[in-house]
């Protein structure tokens, strides 16, 4: 006894009859069913290449669309064929024209030969499935569909939309449970046989026809009625994507297919010429004789499925980038924020990048120009420094500049005076470390030479813009990691705040500091806030600064331990 394949083939037919070749040169009869709608000339030709084998028929051809009942007639003509011509045929194994065999034909043999009574095919109910893809699961057998869905897209979506307004429901035969399954079975002859002498095939065919996608349920229910033991799964590797479409196998996936000890592996490339020329030579396939199991892969395809829908982080995918939140993380890295310490130290940005050895720019986003760690015009990435590229898209320079800078520790300046369009999005970044001394922009304001009436309306709107900043900051939906000082307190004990800063930016390195950045005079700036609060305007965001109580500047050097003999 041995085993016969239909065959379902609509494209590459050449590799379609090397595969059919293979077979039934190994005793193993075929049936061929070409879909009608490919051309009369390639179908001529896949029967003449093949017309030296004996073993091997043609059925009649039916037009075979996705989701259509062509594709289950088309199976029930070829297996019908199968079970006539060729008696001594026990299994009928459904194979689509881009299958591939991945062991010797005569391993499967004798696995059937173990079980001849045993059917192989998926098979679940219409509540067990979790893996329909396109909302519809038990509407399939209730509702009806006349219309391609793939061809008529909005007709198909609007009748069905009708029907559940309407609330029609099509009556299921009597005795018919609905199951559910992959197409490629592999099915004893006295199982097959009955479900095609079925006296009631009539009325069940003219059901399934009006059924979505017959094809993953037309035998799938039926075999439940007849078959005395159905092992739910198929002998073929077929796996789909989260959109329901199957995965392509290439050249590349050679030892992937070996590892899943599948007999038959379906979607293969036609140009897999690497694939064909090592499964189809003679002893090319031979390898340990195991019982399928395709989960041994399955952790694989979890990880593409991953990849592809969520990404790395912070690397905005065309596929998923015109939908917010689809991102896998808002950035790559994490990387600091700094508001206030440039205005505040003088030596600020020099100072932290040695005491840190993180990457320390300026104002990446002030009006005039981006302003790049050492005065670079362009920057990791092709990222240069115009500032009308750069607002062009904010959060793409931003995560472009973060990706392109992997491994090295980003730190920026920002203020009140820059671009804001961001705010949100950092506020929301759990990449972000934000640290804010509320206030620091007053003191270049105080060191000026400006007209004191300009300098009040400039305070008056850097101090709304902060404000704003910082009640965002203060949000509950807030991931960002945030620090705030008032300009009053942190003037009061820099070193603290300071030393926090360093540690987290650099947790390795555990250092106490020894050498703070130079702090700018602020001899009367006390007097300078009560200026502004006599011409109108109330600064309220830099702490208590007592008028004519000028804070001192912090200790720049500590005396060298000794020792006491």
């Amino acid at each position: 006894m041995t085993v016969g394949f239909v065959m379902l083939c609509h494209t590459a037919l050449d590799r379609a009859a090397q595969v059919a070749r293979h077979w039934a040169s190994r005793d193993c009869p075929v049936v061929i069913h070409v879909d009608r709608r490919v051309k009369r000339s390639a179908y001529d030709g896949l029967k003449k290449a093949l017309s030296d084998m004996s073993n091997i028929r043609f059925s009649g051809r039916h037009a075979c669309e996705w989701g259509t009942w062509g594709i289950v007639g088309a199976t029930q003509e070829a297996s019908a064929i199968m079970l006539r011509e060729f008696p001594g045929v026990r299994h009928v194994y459904l194979a689509s024209g881009s299958c591939l065999p991945l062991r010797p034909v005569e391993e499967l043999v004798a696995y059937l030969d173990e079980r001849p009574r045993t059917d192989f095919i998926e098979s679940v109910t219409t509540e067990d499935v979790g893996w329909t893809i396109g909302g519809l699961d038990v509407e399939r057998f209730t509702l009806r569909f006349p219309f391609s869905w793939r061809k008529h897209r909005r007709l198909f979506d609007g009748y069905v939309r009708l029907q559940r307004r309407l609330h029609f429901r099509r009556r299921i035969p009597k005795g018919i449970v609905p199951h559910l399954g992959s197409q490629w079975w592999c099915l004893t002859r006295q199982t097959l046989s009955a479900i095609l002498e079925n006296p009631e095939r009539e009325e069940i065919d003219r059901y399934f026809r009006r059924v979505w996608i017959p094809d993953e349920s037309y035998f799938q229910t039926m075999v439940r009625q007849v078959s005395a033991h159905v092992e739910s799964r198929s002998l073929t590797l077929s796996k789909f994507d989260f959109q329901g479409k199957p995965h392509i196998f290439y050249d590349d996936h050679l030892q992937l297919l070996r590892r899943s000890d599948c007999f038959v592996a379906r979607k293969i490339w036609p140009h897999a010429n690497k694939l064909y020329g090592a499964f189809l030579t003679p002893g090319g396939a031979a390898q340990t004789a195991a019982e399928p199991n395709p989960g041994k892969i399955d952790r694989l395809f979890a990880k593409a499925v991953e990849r592809r829908t969520k990404g790395r982080s912070g690397l905005y995918m065309q596929s998923r980038h015109p939908n917010e939140n689809w991102e896998n993380g808002r950035t790559a890295m994490p990387y600091s924020v700094f508001e206030g310490f440039a205005e505040l130290f003088e030596n600020f940005e020099t100072w932290l990048g040695k005491a840190t050895g993180a990457r320390v720019h300026g104002h990446l986003f002030a009006p005039g120009r981006v302003q790049f760690a050492g005065g670079e015009t362009i920057y990791n990435g092709a990222l240069c420094d115009s500032a009308t590229m750069r607002d062009y898209n904010p959060t793409s320079f931003l995560t472009n500049l973060i990706w392109n800078t992997r491994g090295e520790r980003q730190c920026f300046q920002f203020g009140p005076d820059d671009n804001q369009f961001l705010k949100y999005f950092m506020a929301g970044d759990p990449n972000a470390q934000i640290s804010v001394i509320s206030g620091g922009w007053s003191v270049p304001l105080f060191r000026s030479n400006s007209n004191f009436s300009d300098i009040r309306k400039e305070a008056a709107r850097l101090q709304k813009i902060e404000a704003e900043f910082l009640a965002i900051l203060r949000s509950p939906w807030v991931k960002a990691r945030v620090r705030v000082w008032t300009l009053a307190e942190f003037v009061e004990n820099p070193m603290e705040p300071l030393q926090t800063i360093v540690d987290e930016i650099s947790p390795r390195a555990m250092r106490r500091l020894t050498e703070a950045p130079r702090l700018a005079d602020l001899t009367g700036f006390g007097q300078f806030l009560q200026n502004l609060r006599n011409q109108g305007m109330q600064p309220v965001l830099m702490g208590d600064f007592p008028t004519g109580d000028d804070p001192r500047a912090p200790t720049q050097r500590r005396s060298r331990p000794y020792l006491v003999k």
